[in-house]
């Protein structure tokens, strides 16, 4: 105890002597972060001075740290085995962090024979951010017929929640909604643009961790069509085929005449009158219980091989004349 009180003693008279004229910031201008349990260093822009400090002090919330003069140094109650001092610098190095470490720090240094040095900077512990889940409906989701949520748990000190879905960012919107902390995304109604991978980061300054959760929408069937052509020489093998925008895939059937096919393709093999006419594509989605047609009317024309062999012979019979 009289130790103690001897370096306070000298702690004190330095101050006065050093006079009240405190120059710039000697810390950056923060804030420092740090994890749970882990370790952090105030660096001080300070260099070894020719001749020692007469003091140096840490202080936090206005309770001493450490204060270190030449008698020797004296820690505060707590940090005696989780600090280490500089004194050519006066930084200071702090372990075994606790949330309740969070908070500003001052350090004051006296050089001998100039003024007092002083600087501020706020420490922030974090626990690491970890068991990052997004949990989504389990239930069908059918465009403009059902709502879907996707919220965002996490464990640790939380501070910055960040949705995207397909790479970019979610953005609140006429059917989208962002719940204040960003813990949940809510979709009323879900349409096909809904659908895709919702990623879910979880942030502090010293981790971050992230989920991510596949949101499917069923929908259509749009845009059906049939690619081929509407025309083409007698004889010729003839295949169309239907497409449609849909998920799940739609299931095609067709009809001609009265005869039903099922599948995407449909093939006229020999190409003459009979198989004139409308030829209709049906495509139908399972989940949505959705149907959609389209048709297209396929004939048979003597097209550029028809007017060639019309020429070639024209053009022998005119030879024969005028021989």
């Amino acid at each position: 105890m009289a130790m103690d009180s001897r370096l306070l003693w000298s702690a004190s008279i330095v101050l006065i002597l050093a006079g009240a004229c405190t120059a710039q910031n000697v810390l950056p201008p923060g804030p420092l972060s740090g994890a749970v349990s882990g370790s952090v260093t105030f660096s001080t822009a300070l260099r070894p001075p020719e001749r020692p400090f007469l003091s140096v002090s840490w202080t936090f919330k206005g309770t001493n740290v450490i204060t270190s003069t030449a008698n020797g140094d004296l820690p505060g109650d707590g940090y005696g085995n989780r600090i280490s001092l500089d004194r050519t610098t006066g930084s200071l190095q702090l372990r075994g962090l606790t949330a309740a470490d969070s908070g500003e720090y001052v350090v004051t240094v006296i050089p001998q024979g100039e003024s007092q040095k002083q600087g501020k900077i706020v420490l922030n512990v974090y626990v690491p951010v970890s068991g990052v889940t997004v949990r989504g409906p389990e239930t069908t989701l059918i465009e403009d017929q059902h709502s879907a949520s996707v919220t965002c748990e996490a464990s640790g000190s939380v501070r910055v929640r960040a949705w995207t879905k397909d790479g970019r960012p979610v953005r609140a919107g006429p059917t989208v909604t962002l719940s204040p902390d960003n813990v949940t995304v809510s979709i009323q109604p879900v349409r096909s643009h809904d659908g895709g991978v919702y990623r879910c980061r979880v942030s502090n300054p010293i981790s971050s961790a992230t989920a991510a959760f596949n949101l499917t929408v069923n929908f259509g069937p749009y845009n059906v069509s049939i690619v081929g052509p509407s025309a083409a020489p007698p004889g010729r093998t003839v295949t169309l085929r239907c497409m449609a925008h849909s998920l799940p895939p739609a299931d095609f059937g067709w009809e001609f005449n009265g005869t039903s096919v099922n599948g995407s393709s449909y093939v006229v093999q020999h190409l003459d009158e009979q198989s004139e006419g409308n030829y209709t594509c049906t495509a139908r989605n399972a989940v949505t219980r959705r149907e959609k047609s389209t048709n297209l009317y396929l004939r048979a024309s003597c097209i550029t091989p028809c007017w060639s062999v019309s020429v070639m012979l024209l053009s022998a019979t005119s030879l024969r004349w005028f021989m």
